[in-house]
């Protein structure tokens, strides 16, 4: 084969909308590159955000403890660990699960018919396969939690199971990814606790918001074609009032991650709601930079948030420290 056709033939086995300098392009063989784009590991930003309310709920959770030797008001290292390799393993199945329900749409749609599954370069039987070793992934890093966390982890997989079939019957299909993908807001807590307050109740419910957010943001890149095939999403609902609702979204979640904040006690500090603040600027950066009519803005201002998350949770961790040094 000439280096043309090795080219080509290379281009062919991408996706269109996935970064062409990813290391899943670099060092894995390319005979593996279906099932990597199947996961979505060269798209890490979205196991990035699932893996956030995990993270900010786990940094939470101590704050409402003594500052003794047993909690120091610092998150498990070992429960960010799980949470990290959890948010992997369960995106990547659910985008399994997600694409192979829905090869016929993706096949119609412009930026999604290269995806393996209607490009013909992985059968359904071995997308099934490969959906299924994921998901024990997961429940192998599930079972190492405590009972009460099991339980509602697997409590998790109704809010996974309907969400592909919802852009079929609501304008609303965010609020069903916003319901799973905030799902670790409560895990985190129950990880550290082994039982619920109001504190990460109030957490995933901003988080929800967050995600609707965000997500409407995602959806303004494919919404002529959605349009076309009768695919709903909030981005076709709140067309040109979008900056409107998410400044609503935005503003909800900033005031619920701050009540959520209160609501773990005393202990914590001031750094908490400094980076609450900062995430706030952040998030009116990508009010004021939206474009809904320019999709490589849209998918940039929903990659930020990646970065909304990082400020969120190192907010947490030094207000932990900030407590111990002040202890």
């Amino acid at each position: 084969m000439s280096n043309r056709d090795q080219i080509l033939a290379s281009e062919a086995d991408r996706v269109s909308d996935a970064p062409s300098q990813n290391w899943v392009y670099r060092y894995l063989p390319q005979t593996l590159w279906p099932y990597a784009q199947l996961a979505r590991w060269d798209r890490p930003i979205g196991w990035q955000l699932l893996m956030w309310p995990c993270w900010w709920s786990a940094a939470m959770a101590p704050l409402a403890a003594p500052t003794t030797a047993v909690h120091t008001g610092l998150p498990s290292f070992w429960h960010l660990f799980l949470f990290l390799v959890g948010a992997i393993a369960m995106r990547g199945a659910g985008c399994t699960y997600n694409d192979l329900v829905d090869e016929t749409i993706d096949a119609s749609v412009a930026r999604t018919r290269s995806r393996p599954l209607p490009s013909g370069r992985v059968s359904r039987r071995d997308a099934k396969l490969f959906m299924v070793a994921q998901a024990l992934t997961g429940f192998v890093v599930l079972i190492q939690f405590n009972a009460f966390a099991i339980a509602l982890g697997i409590a998790s997989l109704g809010t996974v199971a309907i969400y592909p079939f919802l852009k079929r019957v609501t304008n609303w299909p965010q609020l069903g990814l916003g319901l799973a993908f905030s799902w670790g807001a409560l895990m985190g807590w129950a990880c550290f606790w082994g039982s619920l307050s109001i504190a990460p109740v109030l957490l995933y419910v901003g988080s929800i918001l967050w995600v609707i957010g965000y997500d409407t943001i995602y959806a303004h890149q494919d919404k002529e074609d959605d349009a076309l095939v009768g695919v709903r999403s909030t981005a076709q609902l709140f067309g040109e009032k979008t900056r409107e609702a998410i400044i609503l979204l935005y503003g909800g979640a900033i005031a619920l991650f701050f009540l959520a904040f209160l609501a773990t006690g005393s202990s914590t500090s001031w750094p908490a709601y400094a980076g609450l603040a900062v995430g706030a600027i952040q998030m009116g950066w990508q009010i004021r930079n939206l474009d809904i009519d320019d999709p490589s803005e849209c998918l940039r201002l929903f990659k930020s948030n990646s970065a909304f998350g990082w400020i969120i949770f190192f907010g947490l961790v030094f207000s932990a420290l900030w407590s111990i040094s002040a202890a």
